[in-house]
This record gives structure tokens, sequence and C-alpha cells, in this order.
């Protein structure tokens, strides 16, 4: 049985953030504001998995009013989450993400932020694609305030 899922995330870029996606971090002079490390790409990755099997969403397994969530590395969530459709006898078959922001340009860390996913959720750097756009300076990633990402996600049942 093949199962797909959505994922969306966004987050206001403010100074005396890191700027972490997929798993890197990326020099800026701005990062995300969020109760974790705010990783859109993770986040969006996270949703998609959850919502194939209906699982909720990333606010309900990991609430932004439990302190032992605040500051965590993403990539600790998303292998919960992996682990969690694993429960359910689920793997993922492959995810198609986007990154939409202005600047920085993200092209020089796509290959890092695939194999660092591929890492986390035991998958061949083939089954990962990250892709990464602007908005043409429309809207508030065009302006610069802020940061978003789309996933797709297969899971197939082992």
């Amino acid at each position: 049985m093949l199962r797909i899922g959505n994922g969306y995330d966004v987050h206001k870029l403010v100074e005396g953030r890191r700027l972490v996606l997929g798993g890197i971090e990326i020099p800026h002079t701005r990062g995300v504001l969020g109760h974790s490390d705010g990783d859109v790409l993770i986040h969006a990755i996270m949703d998609a998995m959850l919502g194939a099997l209906a699982l909720g969403d990333i606010g309900q397994h990991f609430p932004d009013t439990d302190m032992k969530y605040e500051n965590i590395d993403s990539t600790i969530l998303l292998k919960k989450v992996k682990e969690l459709i694993a429960d359910r006898g689920y793997r993922v078959i492959n995810l198609d993400s986007i990154i939409v922001l202005q600047k920085p340009k993200v092209k020089p860390y796509i290959e890092a932020m695939r194999e660092r996913v591929a890492e986390v959720l035991e998958l061949d750097v083939e089954q990962v694609s990250v892709k990464a756009t602007t908005e043409e300076k429309l809207g508030f990633t065009g302006d610069e305030s802020g940061v978003k990402s789309y996933c797709v996600v297969l899971l197939e049942k082992k």
C-alpha cells in the first residue's frame, strides 16, 4: 500500500538566530524564529510524513509549549517521526521538497541538505529531492522577512 503526504512550514527571519535548513546551518545575518531550531524544510518533511498516515502534524507531536523542544535540533524530531511511521509498518520511498526564500542563496548547500535528510531517514540520496526558489521579491519571502518550505512524500507499507 502506498500513502502520499503533503507538508508545509513557514517561519519569520530575525536577527540573533541561526538559519538552519535541512539540518545544515547556513551563514546569514538573520535566522529562523521558532521554538525549536525553526528548520522549515525538516518541519515540512515531518508534516508530510505524518499527514501521509493521518497522524496529525508536528504541533501535536512536539508542541511549542513543551520546553523540552526549545531550540532542539529538528533532525532529532525527524528521526522520531521516522520511527513513528516505521512502528506503523511504513517507510519513505521518496520525498520532493522546495525551500522558498529570497536570500541567502542556498544552492551551495542543497547537496549537504539532501545528504543530511537521507542520513536521518536512512535513505539513499537519490530518494531525497531538495530544491530552492525565490518569489521574485514578492510577498513575505520576497521582502526577506520569512522563509517557507513545501514537501510531498511517498510512503510504502513494508
